[in-house]
């Protein structure tokens, strides 16, 4: 049998010394939330490298550049997961912690409402991307890398997220999150504040001239997006808004 060594667990306390204890730290995560906040801010002020080498990738529908990509959209967010030979798990599954982290992946209907396409890359054919996809329930776009793409953005031996932007046919690497800095990803503020046009909300430090909406008004229901604004919506979401403020 294995032995166990006895846990060392905290006090425990009566309900007001744990609001107390609980306040203290409340303060700390507060401050580590502005924190982000504003290295989120100094990130979208991050200078651009133009990415001037035509990558060919293979998808669902044939050959792909960097530019469709996109989807037409302005932010493209390429995450290079393991899936191919020699790699574990090969042909029945990818990467466990790639794995992990595309079940972290939330619905993409409110990234692509902030003009923000997520896509996957790996070298296995489409033809096992496709079955992979279908066995593990996964929705994102996943393209095969054909050439060097992951060699030249530091993802040939390791994964990670790299960050994109295009103004007409130009395309610019913004960011680039790997390590341990992938395990929060996932959700669609992980990815916002990744990018260089950042949540797009009125409240964040923001270069002049980049988007901004009120914050909530752009909230929506996945299935959704393609109606016609809400006024009620945006009417409960003002006030909302307003007494949390005023609260603060």
């Amino acid at each position: 049998m294995t032995k166990h060594t006895a846990m060392k667990t905290p006090p425990i306390v009566s309900q007001q010394a744990w609001d107390a204890a609980r306040e203290e730290l409340l303060v700390k995560e507060k401050a580590t939330l502005r924190a982000k906040d504003a290295l989120a801010a100094e990130r979208r002020r991050m200078p651009w490298m133009e990415v001037d080498k035509a990558y060919v990738f293979e998808g669902p529908n044939g050959k792909a550049s960097l530019l469709d990509l996109f989807e037409g959209r302005r932010q493209l967010i390429v995450y290079r997961a393991f899936f191919e030979p020699g790699v574990h798990g090969w042909p029945d599954h990818a990467c466990r912690g790639c794995s992990l982290g595309a079940d972290q992946v939330g619905h993409l209907a409110h990234l692509n409402a902030r003009n923000t396409t997520l896509a996957y890359a790996s070298r296995a054919p489409q033809a096992d991307i496709a079955r992979l996809k279908k066995r593990m329930g996964w929705e994102m776009p996943w393209y095969t890398i054909t050439d060097s793409f992951d060699k030249d953005f530091g993802v040939d031996e390791w994964h990670g997220h790299n960050v994109f932007i295009h103004d007409g046919d130009r395309v610019f690497r913004t960011y680039f999150i790997n390590s341990r800095g992938d395990e929060a990803m996932g959700t669609v503020w992980s990815y916002l504040d990744a990018t260089p046009l950042g949540r797009q909300e009125i409240w964040e430090d923001s270069p002049e001239g980049y988007p901004q909406t009120p914050l909530y008004s752009w909230w929506n229901w996945h299935d959704n997006y393609d109606a016609a604004p809400d006024q009620k919506w945006a009417e409960v979401s003002a006030a909302g808004e307003a007494a949390f403020r005023d609260k603060q």
